[in-house]
């Protein structure tokens, strides 16, 4: 299967052109011919079938065969909310791994002990088009620019939220407190943990505290857990 990204398809439209770069890909690496059989994928859940009919290395022109609306939808919306890692590397696989598993948002939160305060999307967002191509998403997840802890909680979310801590206080566990088929919203600490007073600000701001078991783990790896619990349980 050769899978392009095509955000600005319109499905009302028989043809499509690709642009300069994904042509390019298509004529000069993938050696792609007229005739040949693609598929494109819009981000919002569309999956289309195109057939070659002008193979050019600078404006390739398709022809729209199919169209599958809602291809693969989730039953449900996860949305983990992180503070960004210092070694970007790591949050750069954690953006990886979560959208082959399935995620609908991210948003880098600036906590207190967080040790990187800034975040380039653009570069994150090349990560998670390159995931959803290999993995045959048709859902391209949101990555939101950064924001400061205490303003991001403060914030509506029609659904279910948790934070994710390792202070010694009441905690439960997912399995327990998630109803399947919703919308959720996760917190995941930077790597010095949330302080007790932003666990408190959670608290109150009914978010629901939640343990990920008796290791310590890295934010990268608690937020990859968090992603496929999610998407186990929601099976």
């Amino acid at each position: 299967m050769q899978l392009f990204y095509t955000p600005d398809i319109d499905p009302a439209n028989a043809h499509y052109f690709l642009n300069e770069e994904e042509s390019k890909h298509c004529i000069r690496v993938l050696r792609l011919e007229k005739g040949n059989e693609v598929q494109l994928i819009d981000g919002k859940g569309g999956f289309f079938t195109a057939l070659i009919q002008d193979a050019h290395p600078k404006r390739t022109i398709l022809q729209i065969i199919s169209t599958i609306t809602a291809f693969n939808k989730r039953n449900h919306y996860l949305h983990i909310a992180m503070a960004p890692t210092k070694n970007i590397e790591r949050m750069e696989w954690f953006l990886e791994k979560a959208t082959e598993i399935g995620i609908d948002e991210i948003t880098p939160i600036i906590c207190q002990r967080s040790e990187r305060k800034e975040v380039k999307t653009d570069r994150l967002n090349k990560i998670i088009t390159a995931a959803i191509k290999q993995s045959v998403k048709a859902y391209h997840p949101v990555l939101n620019e950064p924001v400061s802890y205490k303003q991001f909680i403060t914030k509506s979310f029609d659904g279910q939220k948790f934070i994710a801590h390792c202070e010694n206080t009441e905690k439960t566990n997912l399995k327990a407190e998630l109803t399947t088929s919703r919308r959720y919203l996760i917190l995941i600490g930077p790597e010095g943990d949330f302080t007790p007073d932003e666990i408190n600000d959670a608290l109150h701001n009914n978010f629901k505290a939640i343990t990920l078991g008796d290791s310590r783990l890295r934010t990268e790896t608690a937020a990859l857990e968090v992603c496929f619990e999610v998407n186990f349980l929601n099976r």
